[in-house]
């Protein structure tokens, strides 16, 4: 690239030198607006200065020290550890490496150190230190180096996942460089190249006000664009205000005007490709709105933990100043990762394959970065997301205001979260897109989903929190099926998991369901692996074992999955089959085998299982012989939202159709022991929020298709519980005695619920609570309204 070849701007861009700001910050809010939302992203993270010694001397720069002023020449690894354990301590994920460039060539203390150590240069010992910290900590390094060669680059991606340098200009006749030879413009951009070719997501920035012009930005703008469009490889780009410092020789320079620093933010917006995330740093402006105003996306990275150490007079602001800044104007705030979503989720293509499992672990489903330490399963208590408050009357659930049901928390005005809502406030359908887009929904948006869902669900249901007395007999844990999620069954490559391989003998099964019902069971749930010896005639005998010791207890029982092989080793067409166990006293089927109703999500998942169309089939065919059953969903382990749109849109037709589906049971992926993440290929199932959402989107899209919406307290805890059914739950689920399917993954929430705990959640809450049998009657004498139990069985 041939940067002296001036002038280099298009007439476009050209004009707008002197295009009126407000004009070029609403131009540029629009671009943003079409491309990112209303949301506002930073990055949770960690500052190690692991060198700030430099053979560069700018103008500007209070970073950089000579020898005599710093303890040691670099850090130590302990020393980088030590500050990378207490970002992770905090809730950091990203650990920001800066450093001088190339202090070995200037200074032999440097040298010295470096070869003392075994290093033969700073970026060989730099990858040392990244990979020491991602490896010991988890956070994922961005290394800000400088200007690197291309096999610098490469190495470093092995280890990093996201690299960065500011470009600051391609003016190469500005004073503040003068006596810097690695900021020479063809340097950095051919480093910014050199990026682009190793496929490295990468942070670049100007910094404006150190003798540049407006034209002098607009260049570096066109040129950042001409390489991302080249490589696809620029993420962010930030612009920085110059502010000057003491004893640097720009100390008596004027400050960066502001003015110009928001023409700037606004022009980047304009002149950059939309999908470039656009970042200015919140801690060096005293006023935060006019860089929301000018199109910013992005907050940078702030930390918990350590100084901004090239700008350290000025103190990163506390996330709850940055969280009321920006939702105050009408955004949602989201922590990420250091790279962005596009490129966690286009891992194959940008991360090197050491670093795709810390990223894949770290991340949340749309590429984001996990909000809290909760998983499903896990002993960590939730984050409060609809808050303390607890309402405890139905006054607020029935609410209307001018003919309209009442919402307290209003979601943005023109945000698409508020669009959705209040379509489905006006009766409107949501279709594929719009459940996307709930699932998508950030802080107050969180609240006003849950607020939304839960008048639903007074609508459809009342006020009564239901759950049904049941035992789980999982009658064997050996399948021939290779599901990757799954700690519970037993093959041949799953034996150092978690259990020992059984299979039930059938008067076991008739002990159990005895023990059952003496104590005051009315179902019991029949799942287990699909044992090789088994044949379609075992289910037929597991259900005689149960008949044996109890003629009235509701059979809920056999997969999709076990339905459809206990056919097929049958040799007979599913409805014969069905109509076979529902003869002998099957009487309902777990909606359990659905996983995810995606089939690319389905090949990672389940490959050797029944597919989408075969596990609706099993279903649709269900209903038709008489057997009604359930919706299940397991996420939160590789797929993205999309996904579950599909789920509940599929299932929702099939409803439309049937009606035979009596409840929709949401299952969080509980990873802690699933081949599948021990693998290193799957995250940490869903994140909290993503969990909340999974409830109210699906009361949402069931409207007036399915009124029962369960959770599962193994999976969530009572915490979980407690507060999800504030967000459009009316079910329980089932008191489990002998749950061992979620156990076996890693779930610590106990074996078995009864009336009195499920109560202490319930009754603080202002709801009823209420035993119901496995098709929602009523059992007498339990609380709620009291039907005949065998009009419901």
């Amino acid at each position: 690239m041939n940067l002296a070849a001036r002038p280099r701007l298009g007439t476009a861009h050209a004009a707008l030198i002197t295009t009126p700001i407000d004009e070029l910050q609403a131009g540029a809010r629009g671009v943003r607006h079409a491309a990112h939302g209303n949301r506002i992203t930073f990055s949770p993270k960690v500052f190690i200065p692991l060198t700030m010694l430099c053979r560069d001397r700018c103008g500007y720069c209070t970073f950089a020290k000579a020898p005599a002023r710093v303890e040691s020449p670099y850090l130590t690894i302990d020393q980088v550890l030590d500050i990378a354990r207490a970002g992770r301590d905090a809730g950091c994920h990203e650990a920001l490496f800066t450093l001088g460039e190339g202090p070995e060539d200037r200074y032999p203390v440097a040298r010295r150190w470096l070869t003392d150590q075994g290093f033969t240069s700073t970026v060989d010992y730099l990858v040392a230190a990244c990979r020491a910290v991602v490896e010991e900590t988890g956070l994922l390094p961005h290394a800000n180096a400088g200007a690197l060669a291309l096999e610098d680059m490469v190495r470093l991606r092995e280890v990093t996942a996201s690299q960065g340098m500011m470009i600051e200009s391609v003016n190469p006749d500005l004073a503040a460089h003068r006596s810097a030879p690695d900021k020479t413009p063809a340097r950095r951009m051919a480093t910014l190249d050199a990026a682009g070719v190793a496929q490295v997501p990468f942070t670049t920035g100007l910094l404006v006000g150190i003798g540049d012009s407006r034209a002098d930005r607009l260049d570096a703008l066109e040129a950042i664009a001409d390489s991302h469009r080249r490589h696809g490889h620029v993420q962010e780009v930030i612009i920085q205000n110059f502010l000057p410092k003491p004893d640097t020789s720009m100390h008596r320079s004027p400050p960066c005007p502001t003015d110009e620093f928001l023409w700037t933010i606004a022009a980047a917006r304009l002149v950059l490709p939309p999908e470039v995330h656009l970042q200015a740093p919140p801690n060096l402006s005293d006023d935060l709105a006019p860089l929301l105003d000018s199109g910013i996306d992005d907050w940078g990275g702030v930390s918990p933990v350590t100084a901004d150490h090239v700008n350290p007079e000025r103190a990163w602001p506390a996330l709850g100043i940055l969280r009321q800044a920006t939702e105050g104007a009408g955004f949602t705030l989201a922590p990420r990762l250091t790279l962005y979503p596009t490129f966690a989720l286009g891992s194959e293509r940008w991360l090197d394959d050491h670093m795709r499992f810390p990223v894949l672990d770290a991340s949340d489903a749309e590429g984001l970065g996990r909000d809290h330490p909760w998983c499903s399963g896990g002993e960590t208590p939730p984050p409060a997301l609809l808050g303390t408050q607890v309402d405890i009357g139905r006054r607020r659930h029935a609410g209307v205001v001018n003919g309209r049901p009442h919402v307290a928390t209003s979601p943005t005005t023109g945000s698409a979260v508020g669009d959705v809502l209040a379509g489905v406030l006006d009766g409107d359908a949501v279709g594929e897109d719009e459940i996307v887009t709930l699932f998508g929904a950030r802080g107050p948006e969180v609240r006003a989903v849950a607020e939304v869902a839960d008048r639903l669900r007074f609508e459809a249901v009342g006020d009564e929190v239901t759950f049904v007395a049941n035992r789980n007999i999982n009658y064997t844990n050996v399948c021939t099926f290779k599901c990757k999620f799954c700690a519970f069954s037993k093959g041949p490559l799953s034996l150092n998991l978690r259990g020992s391989p059984y299979l039930l003998e059938l008067s076991e099964i008739s002990d159990r369901v005895r023990e059952a019902e003496a104590l005051g069971a009315t179902e019991v749930c029949l799942q287990g692996g699909i044992h090789p010896k088994f044949d379609g005639g075992y289910y037929l005998e597991v259900i005689k074992a149960v008949r044996e010791a109890s003629a009235t207890i509701h059979i809920h029982g056999f997969t999709a999955l076990e339905v459809t092989e206990g056919a097929r080793r049958s040799d007979m067409p599913l409805a014969d089959y069905l109509v076979l166990l529902r003869d002998a006293g099957l009487k309902t089927l777990p909606g359990t085998a659905a996983e995810i109703l995606d089939d690319p999500v389905r090949q990672i998942l389940c490959p050797d299982k029944i597919d989408t169309d075969e596990w609706l089939f099993a279903h649709r065919t269900a209903h038709g012989v008489g057997l009604r059953s359930n919706v299940t969903i397991m996420f939160g382990a590789v797929e993205q939202p999309r996904s579950w749109a599909r789920h509940l849109i599929r299932t929702r037709d099939l409803q439309a159709e049937t009606g035979g589906f009596t409840e929709f049971v949401p299952l969080p992926f509980v990873h802690m022991a699933t081949p599948i993440y021990l693998q290193r290929r799957a995250r940490r199932g869903p994140t909290f929020r993503e969990t909340l959402l999974m409830h109210a989107v699906g009361r949402i899209a069931y409207r007036g298709a399915i009124d029962n919406i369960q959770i599962s307290w193994v999976k969530l805890g009572v915490e979980g519980v407690r507060q999800i059914l504030r967000a459009g739950v009316n079910d329980l689920g089932g008191t489990l005695m002998d749950e061992n399917i979620s156990r076996a993954a890693g779930a610590a929430h106990g074996q078995m619920m009864d009336a009195e705990r499920f109560g202490a959640i319930v009754v603080p809450l202002g709801r009823t609570l209420a035993q119901r049998t496995t098709l929602y009657g009523r059992v007498p004498g339990h609380g709620g309204r009291t039907e005949a139990l065998a009009a419901a069985n």
